[in-house]
């Protein structure tokens, strides 16, 4: 990929991470046996729910639409990271008949036979057959994505905070030389190399280029096949082993009783330092209350603020750490 000096200067950081991207992105774990130490136990977690809730032959035909392989259709990640599950749905619902046809076509050429004769529906932009997918995907984000959103969107927020570092000390050429930090990525003289699954060249022509953070993105970074659309790359989060385990500790603590739901889901988001602006992004709350929040929590020795530079950070004090784990007695 490569760069003049209007795309630098339009390049942007999602604010969040993407609902739709991470649904699609989940799919492709579930289909994936090799899948890395840190998603083990929520594979095995979400699968035992999904058997639960009666969803297991739904996310088959999910999975066969979203396969975990060299292409799945554009129209089902129609985000850039600025939008809620609803928003994102309308948009994919809204998707033109045309590019129904052609990107399902696509899924299925590989076969050497037309598009199965139960897809047909959803090729054709029948309303029926869209409103069935979109209550599909939302009964799946239900169970998969949306109880750990708040560890998703905390990962989320501390990667935008080093990239909005990187671009306050070394602009935009900053930002993407700070990307070198992921394996196989380089930026060198205007040109970002990446560990794409096949050789390509995306081109912006002079277009904004979205950088997406994805939680349950593991391998290579994602583009978009249609040059067409608005140009996006997905790029891994990479949580570290034990978040899982992590966030029920947390959760099993009666913590929210004594001080707050809120306030506990913030201070059990500080394993890494927050400014307040990241947590109200990962919290989706104004910054006003997100403020207070911190300010209750710091007035009762549960974290501590430090100044550095232009930004205020947030850390967990030991006493938070005891009382989220259940350490006082």
């Amino acid at each position: 990929m490569e760069f003049t000096s209007q795309e630098l200067a339009r390049l942007r950081v999602a604010a969040d991470v993407d609902p739709l991207w991470e649904t699609a992105l989940s799919l492709h774990l579930l289909q994936n046996r090799g899948v890395p130490l840190a998603f083990g136990a929520w594979r095995r977690e979400v699968g035992a729910a999904l058997r639960r809730s009666g969803l297991v032959t739904m996310t088959r035909s999910l999975i066969r639409l979203c396969p975990d392989g060299s292409y799945f259709p554009d129209f089902l990640t129609p985000g850039r990271g600025d939008a809620d599950l609803d928003t994102g749905l309308d948009r994919l619902l809204s998707t033109p008949r045309h590019r129904l046809r052609a990107e399902l076509a696509r899924l299925h050429a590989h076969t050497g036979r037309p598009v199965p004769a139960g897809v047909r529906p959803l090729a054709d932009g029948c309303p029926e057959a869209l409103r069935r997918l979109g209550s599909a995907l939302r009964a799946y984000h239900r169970v998969a994505v949306e109880p750990y959103l708040s560890a998703m969107r905390a990962q989320a927020a501390t990667d935008r905070t080093v990239r909005a570092e990187a671009v306050l000390t070394h602009g935009a050429e900053g930002l993407l030389a700070g990307y070198d930090q992921l394996p196989g990525w380089r930026y060198r003289d205007g040109r970002l190399r990446t560990p794409y699954p096949v050789d390509r060249q995306l081109a912006l022509n002079g277009r904004t280029l979205t950088l997406v953070p994805a939680f349950f993105c593991v391998r290579a970074p994602l583009a978009l096949v249609d040059q067409e659309l608005p140009p996006v790359l997905v790029h891994p989060l990479s949580p570290a082993p034990g978040w899982l385990e992590r966030r029920h500790r947390g959760a099993e603590v009666p913590v929210a009783q004594l001080i707050g739901a809120s306030r506990a889901e913030l201070l059990r988001m500080l394993d890494r330092p927050m400014t307040t602006m990241d947590i109200a992004a990962a919290l989706r709350l104004a910054p006003s209350t997100a403020s207070r929040h911190a300010t209750v929590l710091r007035e009762a020795g549960l974290l501590l603020s430090e100044r550095q530079g232009v930004r205020v950070l947030h850390h967990r004090t030991r006493l938070g750490r005891a009382v989220l784990e259940g350490g006082l007695r």
